[in-house]
């Protein structure tokens, strides 16, 4: 008769009143303590019948003496009021603030023309604090220009691993969020998995939005989930996929906050020495590995018709770049576009230095292009003694993945977090070699004649050209020009000059 508002872990089908769940256990608790400052609920666990109430055995207790409950043991609240200030605190947990403040402004209004001034006093209180809650703590604010209540879902999904993040959108304002963890979900498109999240969700709670926005079209299923959800929640409930606008734009920051949780619960993971990286665990299963490729080399050669030829390697431990061990080598064989000898060269150079230093190896290597630049990396690892040691070829033109041995490349799905793993790293150890080719490139074209001369550095190559105008106007200019307008020592004047006219006659030597 007289029904207590508490918090549960499981729900048990007696009738009762179940909101929620509720994920954050800070946030419910400053929800439960706000409650029952505004609303004088009863926190004790008797029942309470007409007959324990004529009893008098259950004394008041202290919340009765400090206006936190308004006696129902003692029969000093009907049951009738009771239970429609129930009513009330249900609207107040469904964020249904509008409709509360009209009925409770409402009441008070009638108290006060009944001439019952403290019982209108109370309500008023009562509407300030909802007002202080709702509308001075809540920050955010959809700005729809509507008061829908709706639910947004966002999903973000990282190989076996998902987050679900649902915000709880009513009267306009965002005045709850709620997020969980999925696993298992690494061979399921995101319509399937929200599709099965949506029925899981909407099976465990009686709080249901008109409207329910998610970031993909459900497909086939679509129709089949509003009827369903219909019927569960006695009204008609619409499934929107926005492209643009305030409801697009909430859909985004709900998705964000889903990918935010996924890397903390990736993260982590990571801490735990036994976590293998769930595209460490897919590429092990899309390549048929021994092993996790915990690590993983990957090679990249770069150069401009064979000039400023260099190579990178870069290193991933466990889906993560580890710059620290990235290297860069200069091409020493080739001058001329060959790209399969400056693979030989670099591979050699690699392992040989890792196997003279008695250094572990890793556990795949990655090569960038196609069977050809294969076939010279395992050329040289059989060379090593390393017939063993796992290798493959990526090409760029179709993502293609070829193994050793086989002329036609492996069939991996193009979802999978192994491929986009193996992209990942292909595309850094292409930026690496890149950046560092457009560095020696760019210093080989910025060098000037005059470094090469004794005695002329950095701050007297500037004198020079400031003096003269142009490296031309040095070059012409005489040895006395240069000893004087150019203010060099004999020595560097002389070197400088028989630079620019190895084959004058011996300047003659100064009077």
């Amino acid at each position: 008769p007289f029904p207590r508002v508490f918090v549960t872990r499981r729900i048990v089908r007696d009738g009762s009143r179940y909101l929620g769940p509720y994920t954050d256990v800070k946030h419910l608790r400053k929800i439960m303590k706000t409650l029952r400052k505004i609303f004088p609920v009863r926190s004790c666990n008797y029942h309470l019948d007409e007959g324990v109430i004529k009893s008098g055995k259950i004394k008041l207790c202290l919340d009765y003496h400090i206006h936190r409950c308004n006696g129902p043991c003692q029969g000093l609240v009907s049951e009738t009021e009771y239970n429609r200030m129930i009513r009330q605190v249900e609207k107040f947990l469904k964020g249904k603030t509008r409709e509360l403040v009209q009925e409770l402004r409402q009441k008070m209004e009638e108290e006060s023309r009944a001439l019952h001034f403290e019982r209108a006093a109370q309500l008023r209180d009562q509407i300030h604090m909802i007002e202080n809650y709702y509308f001075n703590a809540q920050k955010v604010v959809i700005g729809m220009g509507e008061i829908e209540d709706r639910d947004v879902v966002a999903l973000a999904t990282e190989g076996e691993d998902a987050c679900a993040v649902v915000f709880k959108i009513r009267d306009a304002k965002l005045i709850g969020r709620q997020h969980f963890y999925l696993s298992g979900v690494e061979e399921k498109t995101e319509a399937e998995i929200l599709t099965q999240f949506l029925q899981q969700y909407y099976l465990e709670t009686d709080d249901y939005a008109r409207q329910i926005l998610l970031p993909v079209n459900l497909g086939e299923s679509m129709p089949l989930l509003e009827t369903w959800l219909s019927k569960q929640a006695g009204q008609k409930v619409a499934l929107l996929v926005p492209r643009a606008g305030e409801k697009k734009k909430i859909v985004d920051l709900c998705q964000k906050n889903a990918r935010y949780l996924l890397h903390e619960l990736l993260l982590q993971k990571s801490k735990r020495q036994d976590y293998i990286h769930p595209a460490v665990k897919a590429l092990q299963k899309d390549l048929h590995l021994p092993r996790p490729p915990l690590r993983i080399e990957a090679f990249d050669i770069s150069n401009l018709q064979g000039k400023d030829a260099v190579a990178s390697l870069v290193c991933f431990v466990n889906a993560h770049a580890r710059k620290s061990e990235y290297r860069r080598f200069k091409i020493r064989s080739k001058d001329t576009p060959d790209d399969f000898a400056m693979m030989r060269e670099v591979v050699y150079r690699r392992y040989h230095r890792l196997l003279e230093e008695n250094k572990p190896l890793p556990d795949l290597i990655l090569i960038d292009g196609g069977k050809g630049q294969l076939s010279s990396a395992k050329q040289v690892l059989e060379e090593l003694g390393l017939e063993e040691q796992p290798v493959i070829g990526l090409a760029k033109r179709l993502e293609e993945v070829f193994l050793p041995g086989l002329s036609e490349p492996q069939n991996i799905p193009r979802r999978s977090a192994g491929l986009k793993l193996l992209q990942q790293i292909r595309d850094e150890s292409h930026r690496f070699a890149i950046s560092y080719h457009r560095k020696l490139r760019s210093k080989r074209t910025m060098q000037s004649p005059l470094d090469d001369i004794p005695g002329i550095g950095p701050i007297r190559k500037q004198q020079l050209l400031k003096t003269f105008g142009s490296l031309k106007k040095i070059r012409e200019a005489s040895l006395e020009e240069l000893r004087e307008k150019g203010k060099l020592p004999e020595k560097v004047a002389r070197n400088l000059y028989q630079h620019f006219h190895p084959h004058s006659p011996t300047a003659p030597p100064e009077n």
